[in-house]
């Protein structure tokens, strides 16, 4: 088998315990915390307007800073003035562009890629330098995303959005909705997690851990046979399921997903061991 993905990292066949290993590793790594603002939410039509990275390791603290203001030539929508604060008259007398990711390319390659639901900046970062004739990228074990870890160690809040956190852990940050607040707060929250993640004994996580709910279309990436296959044997168990309210996915518990893996595949079976 190949190395494949279950909450967004790639794994063996113990799936927590790398996933464990995984995160250990981010409290001696260095961090680069990112977040833009938009026009939208589709990459490939919207373009980004605001940018800040803040990077650092929780030894040193932050060491890089910064932020730009954007100038895409393009107008920016009534709706997302009213979300950010942003004005296309603010983008206008930004920086160009093409400069800001010429800038920030040496930063952004640097350390683990770090942002609250990183996939939604990824994909616009990717698409920027896309622009550009730049393929960017980072692999898997480069990319960290807060709410992943969020939904591990903080399943008892009933919202793990970034201003909901703001707001529960008491950060001084400034508005949500810009750049530069949301860095800052997404890099207060990864070190909040990690140090309660380091200062947490390993039987504990398990016991956290096996309770997320993984919704079928990725835990069937570690099984050799179909999403429908895979949903008959865990229900087959009487493992508990539930459905998302996003739409009609159908999610399992981590703990259940892995007590059938390792019932299914013998330890030769195992993946490559790469996070």
């Amino acid at each position: 088998m190949v190395p494949v993905s279950v909450g967004g990292i790639a794994q063996s066949a113990l799936l927590t315990d790398h996933l464990l290993a995984y995160y250990r590793r981010l409290s001696e790594t260095r961090l680069t915390v990112v977040d833009v603002e938009t026009t939208g939410s589709r990459p490939g039509e919207a373009r980004v307007i605001e940018i800040a990275v803040v990077q650092g390791s929780l030894a040193e603290g932050i060491t890089y800073e910064s932020t730009f203001l954007v100038n895409a030539e393009v107008q920016v929508p009534s709706t997302i003035t009213r979300l950010t604060g942003i004005t296309s008259a603010m983008v206008a007398g930004g920086a160009a562009a093409d400069g800001v990711w010429q800038t920030l390319r040496s930063p952004l390659e640097q350390g683990i890629l770090t942002g609250h639901n990183l996939a939604f900046d990824y994909r616009f970062i990717q698409e920027e330098y896309r622009r550009l004739g730049v393929d960017f990228q980072r692999s898997e074990a480069q990319r960290f995303c807060t709410v992943i870890l969020s939904r591990l160690l903080l399943a008892d809040l009933p919202s793990r959005s970034l201003p909901q956190l703001v707001r529960h852990f008491g950060f001084d940050v400034g508005r949500s909705h810009r750049a530069l607040a949301d860095t800052k707060a997404c890099w207060l929250l990864a070190n909040l997690l990690i140090e309660r993640l380091v200062n947490t004994s390993d039987d504990v996580l398990r016991q956290q851990f096996a309770q997320q709910w993984v919704p079928v279309r990725e835990a069937v990436k570690v099984f050799d046979c179909s999403r429908v296959e895979l949903q008959q044997q865990l229900d087959a168990r009487g493992c508990d399921r539930r459905t998302s309210r996003r739409g009609n996915r159908h999610m399992y518990r981590r703990g259940d997903i892995e007590t059938l893996y390792q019932e299914l595949y013998p330890p030769s079976r195992s993946l490559n061991l790469s996070p």
